[in-house]
């Protein structure tokens, strides 16, 4: 089945949707938990990093928490995959360094490349919305398989500038940043609760299901959904 939405922006989620979980579990979390020690320690007065750990100070109601302290609450978190916002900062800190490096090389299905240029030229706008932090959104669409994608990107919002994923809040403040009425905003996800509240916010919403995902056999509830971005065309009426 094929969906066509006439919308004024697309919003992404990556996990999932654009990309495989299982990259980022198995290349992109031991790339960060082998490089905590060093950032707190070499980074320790970067803004982001002090901002970072105070979070994880409060998170754990340990005021006086050491770097060795933060760094195994971090490796905890990364075990349970828990979404802690510092914890995703300090990793978008350390994967945007790897990527520049060209250590790192981020992963896309392929089907979706060419349908987000499709999409950017049809007219929609494209934003994403990732657990994963802003600074390793942009490293992600910046060192791809495919060249830099980041010009395709009109905005990234993360759980810190946005909020969580799984409260219709959340999208109700992204649409506000956006300038866009929330019945012209989609949202793509692999996540049942996240398309819940893109719909409570009063968005269209679509399930990405692919074979292999974590999401996949749970399904996407009583959302549109679609095996690949191939599934779906999107216009912006300029009426």
């Amino acid at each position: 089945m094929t969906y066509h939405y006439d919308v004024d922006a697309v919003v992404l989620d990556i996990e999932g949707t654009t990309s495989a979980t299982g990259f980022v579990v198995d290349v992109l979390y031991p790339y960060s938990r082998s490089r905590f020690a060093a950032l707190l320690t070499e980074r320790s007065g970067d803004p982001d990093v002090v901002r970072a750990v105070a979070q994880v100070r409060e998170l754990t109601g340990d005021p006086e928490a050491d770097a060795t302290a933060v760094e195994k609450t971090l490796n905890a978190w990364l075990d349970e995959d828990r979404k802690a916002t510092p914890l995703k900062t300090l990793q978008g800190l350390i994967w945007a360094e790897g990527f520049a490096r060209g250590d790192l090389v981020s992963h896309f299905y392929p089907d979706v490349v060419p349908a987000l240029r499709a999409w950017h030229a049809a007219g929609p706008r494209l934003y994403v919305y990732s657990s994963g932090s802003v600074a390793a959104q942009r490293a992600w669409f910046s060192a791809t398989p495919e060249g830099d994608l980041l010009p395709l990107l009109s905005g990234l919002y993360d759980t810190e500038n946005a909020g969580p994923k799984q409260e219709a809040e959340s999208y109700r403040r992204i649409a506000e940043s956006a300038g866009i009425a929330p019945d012209r905003l989609l949202f793509l996800s692999d996540r049942p609760a996240e398309l819940d509240a893109a719909r409570a916010a009063g968005w269209h919403a679509v399930g990405i299901r692919r074979p292999g995902e974590p999401y996949y056999e749970q399904g996407v509830g009583d959302h549109a959904q679609a095996g690949t971005f191939d599934e779906i065309t999107v216009s912006r009426s300029t009426t």
